[in-house]
């Protein structure tokens, strides 16, 4: 039985064409994964059964749910459709919560509008449903708001919500992509199971391969608005035939060359650095008024080296950073950079010796400056050279973007690209550190390994050492020559990657690892070739 079916969806935004003739299938019970490219249509194909597609677009061809047509319904009977048929879970929860709602209330609101239950009712449902994500009572009551709650718990807020009416059909854009790896393996575990317990079909939306072999029955390809390739996951992933599949396949296992071994000199050492933070009251995230973000930490990263440091959110990395970057002070022990001590009062010179690139490279800039000023920021911290626009040229090039890309605005630029702005950005006065937060998490697999190689050449030609912050165990294993796995504040393991990832000796270690979702390597090899 199909629940919902595409046919020949086409959609324009004026003289661009978005997506062309899409044909997708989807049945009760069944797991649908939809990869591609930033860019290739996966989010619009999702929009288009949502109704929510950007005004200027246009849709042609079928959305079929359940024998009506959905692109020739009013909005009228698609507000009454989304949430009760069709629910789905956006990439942010942040932005996807209402921050003046208690979580309880926003969950109870669906039931409210689409059921004219009584709001006692609506309340008590709501609580069933927050059960049912994980979120029990009495440590999660209804009454917190999101901002009092992690990543990882506001997503689970986001599907309580999807699903507070049981809809027939959940969409999943990217559920998973900003978590760390705990925490998506058990919001995997959470949908795999809604699909099995509830009957319902998963639509999941994503750029991870890794993560579509264990979730999804079926798989379609999107490149350019258009679907490539589609069929059961395993013998898709295993033969790979249209040239995009197998070029998804190599970009995810792809590994960009390693620093060479040998003696350097310390650049950066952590020695008992302790940072604590005084709370007004208990919250779910901590049981006592004071929290010992960075307990005792210890490390050294020499001039060349590149080291990992891995651990789940609220773990400890970004408050560790804040005071290596010198924007936060120690309670205790100390932080220093080629033998100077970071913190608030560091001198500039000693500041521009590390630079930073962000998750989020859109974020980090102003938008209303061109490219030219916005690479040159650094130069506040020594002094703007009179050749800072040829330095801003050099830098571009040395990112593979073009020196007349400095007269455009951010917004021009795709995420990769962004990205590559971030890296020249902070290149431009030559750090001898470059601290990277979660810098290609939100990355597809393609251009993820073009930054990465990127990253591998400027440090072999500059030597540079990087300080590699994420959540993604496998780049970090492909990437760094050394990690450090932080737990509850502490640094609990500390080793060669290679050897801690074979063989991890601290417990938390072995659960990161163990939750990391990986591609069969049976599936790795072509079923022809076997």
């Amino acid at each position: 039985m199909t629940l919902l079916s595409l046919r020949k969806l086409s959609v324009t935004i004026g003289p661009h064409q978005i997506l062309t003739d899409l044909d997708l299938d989807l049945s009760p019970g069944e797991t649908l994964g939809l990869v591609g490219e930033s860019g290739s249509g996966k989010s619009m194909a999702a929009l288009s059964v949502m109704g929510l597609l950007p005004d200027g677009a246009k849709a042609s061809g079928e959305v079929m749910l359940n024998g009506q047509n959905l692109l020739a319904l009013s909005e009228a009977r698609m507000c009454a459709l989304r949430g009760d048929e069709i629910g789905m879970i956006f990439q942010e929860p942040m932005t996807a919560l209402n921050p003046l709602m208690t979580i309880g209330d926003q969950v109870a609101e669906t039931l409210m509008v689409h059921r004219n239950m009584p709001r006692a009712k609506a309340q008590q449902i709501a609580r069933a449903r927050l059960d049912r994500v994980g979120l029990h009572a009495p440590r999660f009551p209804a009454s917190l708001y999101p901002h009092e709650l992690s990543g990882g718990q506001r997503q689970r807020v986001a599907i309580a919500l999807a699903i507070a009416l049981r809809p027939a059909i959940l969409i999943a854009d990217e559920p998973t992509t900003a978590l760390d790896v705990t925490t998506q393996a058990q919001i995997l575990d959470l949908l795999r199971d809604l699909v099995a317990e509830e009957g319902m079909a998963l639509l999941l939306i994503t750029h991870d391969l890794a993560v579509v072999s264990g979730m999804a029955h079926r798989v379609a390809v999107m490149k350019s608005g258009r679907i490539v390739e589609q069929g059961p996951t395993e013998p898709l992933f295993r033969n790979r035939r249209h040239p995009y599949t197998a070029a998804l396949f190599e970009a995810s296992t792809h590994q960009p060359p390693k620093a060479a071994a040998g003696a350097q000199r310390p650049l950066l050492v952590a020695q008992g650095a302790t940072r604590i933070y005084r709370l007004p009251r208990p919250t779910p995230l901590a049981a006592h008024p004071e929290l010992r973000a960075v307990d005792d930490v210890g490390f050294t990263l020499h001039e060349g080296e590149s080291l990992g440091l891995v651990g789940e959110s609220g773990c400890g990395k970004s408050t560790l950073t804040r005071a290596i970057l010198g924007l936060d002070a120690l309670q205790g022990g100390r932080i220093t950079l080629a033998g100077r001590e970071t913190g608030p009062q560091m001198p500039r010179q000693d500041r521009a010796m590390v630079q930073v690139v962000f998750q989020d490279p859109y974020g980090s800039f102003n938008p209303r400056h061109r490219v030219e000023r916005l690479v040159a920021e650094p130069f506040h911290l020594t002094g703007r050279p009179a050749d800072w626009r040829a330095r801003v040229a050099e830098s571009l090039r040395e990112v593979g973007l073009s020196p007349d890309d400095r007269h455009r605005f951010i917004h021009e630029f795709s995420g990769g690209q962004r990205q590559r702005i971030a890296i020249a950005r902070a290149l431009i006065i030559r750090p001898a550190l470059i601290v990277l937060d979660e810098a290609v998490s939100a990355l597809d697999v393609r251009m993820r390994a073009q930054v990465l190689d990127l990253l591998a050449a400027l440090r072999d030609s500059h030597g540079l050492a990087y300080l590699f912050i994420s959540h993604d165990l496998s780049v970090v294993r492909n990437v760094t020559s050394r990690v450090l796995v932080m737990q509850a504040g502490r640094i609990v393991e500390d080793g060669p990657t290679e050897q801690v990832f074979t063989a991890p000796a601290h417990p938390y270690t072995q659960r990161l690892i163990a939750a990391t979702p990986q591609i069969p390597p049976a599936w790795m090899e072509p079923e022809d070739d076997r």
